[in-house]
């Protein structure tokens, strides 16, 4: 008989049955679709050999005036940036205690010191730096103590413990996102406090990486339960650390969400500073969830933050925004342009989303358009949809005037009017999701591949650990498994930047292994078809041969390869019974006596299944129109 092409529809489906999917593709991971056919994902490299200190949710990057290419990290634990490819802790500062409010006690024998500071306000993992400490008498020097600490304890509001160290910047011990130091043990003649003029400086309380769902008593609003009851269901007591950035020329505004605005100078150095400390501050927000530097007119926006009249009193709909080209002047005067606006609809501000046109506000319940409009007004604001969700504040993603996010149960395109997007994949994706982690939910853009990336984590995990594409460019969807935090697209750098678990920044779409280890190791990518019916599917067929029609481009293994699997099954229903898998060479680089022009099988059945693996380093591969040759057969 002929050989017959087998021609599949672009994209994963399984929103029906695999039956009903006939001739189209239904699982895969590390691929994605180029003009209609599935290919391999390109790799990732490490950027820096040694990891972010804690767990990032945000990455930046700006131009300095000398053109200077600018990163800023945001982690649970610290603000970072990198200015000459090394990191630098920025992180801002909360109080700075008066000298000699600051003392230490040690044991010999242990490397833990007891410091005393009354009224410190610190927690647990909170950073603080000492300085003006002298020697304990032992072991405990004076370097050793004038240094940043990371908080062991709390044992009360006067006391906390930190561990004796050897001198080293905290930010070049970190490894896995977590430092790593050397302890120094306190000796018999350790029995000093650190002398009269110890200065403590507190850096700003730091977050989580978890959203913290609680039960019990204690759990949820006054009185939900009823007077002395337990929470009978899961309550939100803790959100994780979300930063937001954006530049002010080649300096840095960031907020952490829900807390303070800082600023950071750029050709000054040091740590950011709290905005309301700026010199000519005039009624700063001193709370907000999102600071947004709008392009067009350079104004300030805080969203989500507090009212000019009441200060400190958070509201989670308000709008604020600075005189124009001003980081300081925020009080609303005829004289100027900052204001304020409150929007009218939902719970809360989740994210605003700045695009060529206006500037976009979600609540939790509806849409809003932010417009420029000048002087007397500033900027107008109006309700565009309602009824919307919007799945976490970092779900959201702009490529041009096209705004795309997800929801909490589907997803959505903006396009000058919103629209469910129509999604192949919904049902997998919603089915298997830990909505108690649905804060960690973020999205990337792939603007070389017309891709935007939703990374969310599933039932079973406490993190992230997949993700799903929308091809808006083919308008097509695809899934797969990769753990990553936060990402970047390129712009200022060549290749996307992204984070994972462990806290390393990578360089996606560059070389094709996975850099995550050393030497780099394979990314195992494969794509798994529908079933399909062997003639119509009325009598049993025998397949016999498959003509691949796959490519190795860019490969760097001499020989590359992959695995072709073909099963088969009796009904539509049922098991596969019988799969076989073949071992394609590329013919033009393969010795002569292991070319596979052809792959050979032996399987019956009426219903087959073709799946393609790759799991060799140095291996890409993209799949084309490949043919079979089935004929009828009997049962055995």
């Amino acid at each position: 008989m002929p050989l017959s092409k087998l021609q599949f529809r672009p994209g994963i489906n399984r929103e029906v049955t695999a039956y009903t999917n006939e001739g189209g593709w239904f699982d895969c991971d590390k691929v994605r679709f180029q003009k209609g056919f599935p290919e391999s994902i390109l790799g990732w490299v490490k950027k820096y050999s040694n990891s972010l200190l804690g767990s990032c949710s945000h990455i930046a990057a700006w131009s300095s005036l000398s053109s200077q290419r600018l990163t800023v990290f945001g982690t649970h634990l610290k603000l970072i940036a990198d200015t000459t490819g090394a990191f630098t802790d920025i992180t801002p500062l909360r109080a700075t205690s008066a000298a000699g409010d600051v003392t230490f006690s040690a044991s010999d024998g242990s490397s833990t010191i007891t410091v005393s500071h009354t009224g410190h306000g610190a927690r647990a993992n909170d950073f603080v730096t000492f300085s003006g400490a002298v020697s304990l008498g032992g072991t405990i020097t004076a370097d050793v103590l004038n240094q940043e600490y990371q908080i062991d304890s709390v044992p009360d509001g006067n006391t906390y413990t930190i561990t004796a160290r050897e001198v080293a910047d905290l930010l070049a011990t970190a490894v896995d996102g977590a430092t790593s130091v050397t302890p120094v043990t306190a000796n018999a003649s350790d029995t000093g406090n650190g002398g009269g003029s110890v200065v403590g400086a507190y850096q700003i309380a730091t977050g989580q990486t978890s959203t913290i769902v609680g039960l019990g008593w204690g759990a949820g609003g006054w009185g939900d339960d009823g007077w002395g009851s337990a929470s009978s269901t899961p309550v939100l007591s803790g959100s994780f650390r979300i930063w937001s950035t954006d530049a002010f020329g080649e300096d840095l505004l960031a907020n952490p969400r829900d807390g303070g605005i800082y600023y950071w100078d750029y050709s000054a150095g040091g740590r950011a500073v709290n905005l309301s400390d700026l010199s000519g501050a005039n009624k700063t927000p001193t709370v907000a969830k999102q600071i947004i530097v709008s392009d067009r007119d350079r104004h300030v926006i805080a969203f989500g933050c507090d009212p000019e009249a009441s200060p400190g009193v958070q509201d989670p709909l308000i709008i604020r925004f600075s005189d124009q080209e001003s980081l300081t002047d925020w009080e609303s005067r005829a004289t100027n342009t900052a204001g304020e606006l409150r929007l009218g609809s939902g719970f809360e501000i989740v994210r605003a989303v700045e695009t060529r046109q206006q500037i976009l506000v979600f609540t939790d319940t509806t849409l809003y358009g932010m417009q420029y409009l000048g002087p007397p007004f500033t900027f107008g604001v109006g309700s565009i949809s309602e009824n919307i969700t919007i799945a976490s504040p970092r779900a959201v993603e702009a490529a041009d005037d096209l705004v795309f996010w997800m929801g909490k149960q589907e997803f959505y395109a903006y396009t000058g009017t919103v629209q469910r997007l129509p999604c192949t994949v919904r049902d997998y994706v919603f089915s298997d999701f830990n909505y108690d982690q649905t804060e960690k939910v973020f999205s990337g853009l792939n603007g070389c591949h017309s891709e935007v990336w939703w990374f969310y984590p599933s039932a079973d995990s406490e993190d992230v650990d997949r993700y799903v594409i929308y091809n808006y460019g083919e308008q097509v969807w695809y899934i797969g498994s990769l753990a990553r935090t936060a990402w970047l697209d390129r712009g200022i750098f060549t290749y996307p930047l992204a984070t994972d678990l462990n806290s390393y920044v990578y360089e996606h779409e560059n070389g094709i292994n996975d850099g995550s280890t050393n030497p780099s190791q394979a990314i195992n990518s494969y794509i798994e078809s529908a079933p399909m019916d062997i003639g119509d599917g009325e009598q049993f067929s025998l397949l016999r041969r498959v003509i691949p029609d796959i490519r190795f481009k860019d490969s760097t293994e001499p020989q590359p390869s992959a695995e072709v699997t073909m099963s088969v099954r009796n009904f539509s229903s049922g098991e596969y019974t019988k799969s076989q898998t073949r071992t394609f060479r590329d013919p033009r680089s393969a010795p002569s006596d292991e070319r596979t022009d052809q792959l050979f099988y032996r399987l019956r059945g009426r219903q087959m299944r073709l799946r393609v693996d790759a799991g060799t380093r140095g291996v890409t591969w993209g799949l084309g129109s490949p043919r079979v040759d089935i004929r009828p057969d009997g049962r055995r």
